[in-house]
C-alpha cells in the first residue's frame, strides 16, 4: 500500500504550526483491499476508511466531476489506477497540494511550497470554480493565516467574484456556512474572513445582515471610524484579544445589526437600534441553524450593551431588572462573557482600544452587593407564589441602592 500525507497536515508541517489531524491518500488499492487490510469504510460520498489502530482517515485516491450547482453537485471516481498528481489536482489551493510519503520526502507537483513561502493563496485549477464552499474557506484561511501575511492571488480573486457573479454562493447549504463560520472565529484573525468575503463581494449573499452594514454612518463624537460595518469588525477584533470563546466573538460581531434597520433620515443617530436589531439576528440565526449558546448571548449583548456601557448613570430598579433578565441570579450564567463582548463593543472604536472599560468592575461589584442579599426570611416566611419574587427583588434593589450611594 502506497500512503501519502496530504493537505492541512503538510501545509502547516511547513509553516511550523501543529498539526491537529492527518489525512492520507492511498494509492493502488480498491475498498475491497482496504477492507481486506481492517480498514473500516466510514466515507458516503467516497470512499474514505479509518485506520484499524491509528483511526485517522486514509482516502483512495479520487477523481471528480461537475454534474449539478453546488458543493454536492459532483461525480466521484476512485480506482487504483487514479495517481497521486491526479488526486492532488483536484484540490483547492496549491499551499492544499502538497503531500509526503512516508520517509518524510515532499511531492509539490503544482508548486505550492513555493505559493507558501511566498504567502499566497491561489487555486491549482479552473476547477476551483465548480466549488462555492471553496470561497468560504479561503476566507477561513485568511482568519487563520492573514496574520503571517498570507494574501489572495489576483487571478484567485478575481475568480473567487466570479463564482458569486455566476450566483454560486446560492447554493451553500446553512450547515456548510456555520461550519466555516465557527472555525474561522475561532482563528487568530477572524475579521480577515469577513473582509475576504466583502473583497470578492461574497458578504452580500452568504451575511447580508452584516453586509448592509457598510456605508452605514455613526456620530463620528462616539465612532470615530464612522462607518457601523468597520465597527463591528473592529469590535471582534477586540473580542479576540478578550476571549477565546466563539461565542463572544460572534456576539461582539453582531451586537448592532439593527442600526441598518433605523430611520435612515435620522442617521447618523440610531435609537432603538438595540431592539431593531432582534429580528436581523433571528433571520441570521435561523437561516445558519446557529446553536443555542450562541443565539443566547449574541441576543443579551444586542439588547443591553448600551446599557452596559451607561451602568454608571442607570438607576438601581434598572440595574436589578437587567442583572435579572442576564440571569445573574440563577447559575450557571454567561455574564463574564457578556462584560467581554461589550468591553469589545467599548474599545472596537478607531482611536479607543485601549481605553479602560471601568463598567465591568463596577458591574461585578453591583453583583456582589444584590447576591449577598439573605432571602432565607422570604423564601421561609409567609409569603406565596409572585410575592417571593417582588420581595426578593426589592430586597436586592435596596443592596444595589446602597452601594451606589457608597460609591
Amino acid at each position: 500500500m502506497k500512503t501519502f500525507l496530504v493537505g492541512g497536515a503538510v501545509r502547516d508541517f511547513i509553516l511550523g504550526y501543529p498539526v491537529k489531524e492527518k489525512d492520507w491518500v492511498v494509492i493502488g488499492e480498491s475498498p475491497e483491499s482496504m477492507i481486506q487490510q481492517g480498514f473500516r469504510p466510514v466515507g458516503k460520498d467516497f470512499p474514505v476508511f479509518l485506520h484499524p489502530a491509528t483511526h485517522e482517515e486514509y482516502a483512495l485516491a479520487r477523481t471528480e466531476r461537475k454534474t449539478a450547482p453546488g458543493y454536492k453537485g459532483f461525480t466521484v471516481h476512485a480506482s487504483p489506477e487514479i495517481t497521486l498528481e491526479q488526486d492532488l489536482i483536484r484540490r483547492d489551493l496549491t499551499i492544499n497540494s502538497i503531500a509526503m510519503d512516508e520517509q518524510g520526502n515532499i511531492i509539490d507537483p503544482y508548486n505550492g511550497k513555493k505559493d507558501l513561502d511566498n504567502r499566497l493563496f491561489r487555486h491549482i485549477s479552473p476547477a476551483f470554480s465548480e466549488d462555492p464552499v471553496r470561497v468560504l474557506r479561503v476566507a477561513r484561511f485568511a482568519a487563520r493565516y492573514s496574520h503571517l501575511g498570507f494574501t489572495i492571488a489576483k487571478e484567485t480573486l478575481e475568480l473567487m467574484k466570479q463564482m458569486v457573479c455566476n450566483g454560486e454562493t446560492e447554493h451553500l447549504v446553512a450547515e456548510r456556512v456555520w461550519a466555516e463560520l465557527n472555525k474561522a472565529l475561532s482563528e487568530q484573525t477572524p475579521a480577515a474572513f469577513f473582509y475576504t468575503l466583502k473583497d470578492c463581494n461574497a458578504l452580500n449573499s452568504i451575511f447580508p445582515e452584516i453586509d448592509h452594514l457598510f456605508g452605514v454612518p455613526q456620530p463620528i463624537k462616539h465612532h470615530p471610524e464612522i462607518d457601523t460595518g468597520i465597527h463591528c469588525l473592529l469590535s471582534l477584533e477586540q473580542a479576540c484579544l478578550l476571549s477565546n470563546k466563539p461565542e463572544v466573538r460572534f456576539a461582539a460581531l453582531v451586537h448592532d445589526l439593527g442600526k441598518a434597520a433605523t430611520d435612515k433620515n435620522k442617521w447618523p443617530s440610531h435609537h432603538g437600534h438595540e431592539k431593531k436589531g432582534l429580528p436581523l439576528l433571528d433571520q441570521l440565526c435561523t437561516r445558519l441553524k446557529t446553536p443555542k449558546t450562541f443565539r443566547s448571548l449574541a441576543t443579551q449583548v444586542m439588547l443591553y450593551h448600551t446599557h452596559c456601557h451607561r451602568v454608571f448613570e442607570l438607576k438601581a430598579t434598572t440595574l436589578t431588572d437587567m442583572l435579572s433578565t442576564l440571569g445573574v441570579f440563577r447559575a450557571p450564567h454567561t455574564f463574564e462573557d457578556f462584560l467581554l463582548a461589550c468591553e469589545a463593543d467599548a474599545k472596537g472604536r478607531t482611536g479607543l482600544e485601549n481605553k479602560p472599560y471601568p463598567q465591568s468592575a463596577y458591574l461585578n461589584k453591583v453583583i456582589e452587593a444584590a447576591c449577598a442579599v439573605d432571602t432565607s426570611s422570604i423564601l421561609n416566611g409567609n409569603l406565596k407564589g409572585s410575592q417571593i419574587g417582588i420581595a426578593i427583588r426589592q430586597m436586592r434593589v435596596k443592596a444595589i441602592t446602597d452601594f451606589i450611594k457608597s460609591v
